[in-house]
């Protein structure tokens, strides 16, 4: 369970221990471009945005925002997230093209 305020994460005696997420320095960032890499040792996904309106202009320019760096496990775990969210989006909206 995911609950705001300044704390770390905190055990409890519940089978899954209470987080608490520290939102203070959240940034928040629009995003319509992403490209992923991987090495044995960690996935790199770099972010960052078009503002092209017309796709056949050339050369096309992406301004690169963020790089997030996790260890593959991490990843695994995103991806299942990342799964589940798109699954219930498109329950709800229908399916994405």
């Amino acid at each position: 369970m995911l609950s705001g305020g300044n704390a770390a994460a905190t055990p409890t005696t519940g089978a899954q221990p209470e987080m608490r997420v520290d939102t203070t320095q959240l940034k928040t960032t629009y995003c319509n471009v992403c490209s992923a890499t991987s090495t044995s040792e960690e996935v790199v996904l770099t972010y960052g945005f078009n503002s092209n309106w017309d796709m056949r202009q050339q050369p096309m320019e992406i301004a690169l925002h963020h790089r997030i760096v996790m260890s593959p496990k991490a990843a695994k775990r995103f991806h299942g997230v990342l799964t589940q969210l798109i699954a219930e989006h498109e329950a709800r909206n229908g399916p994405l093209a």
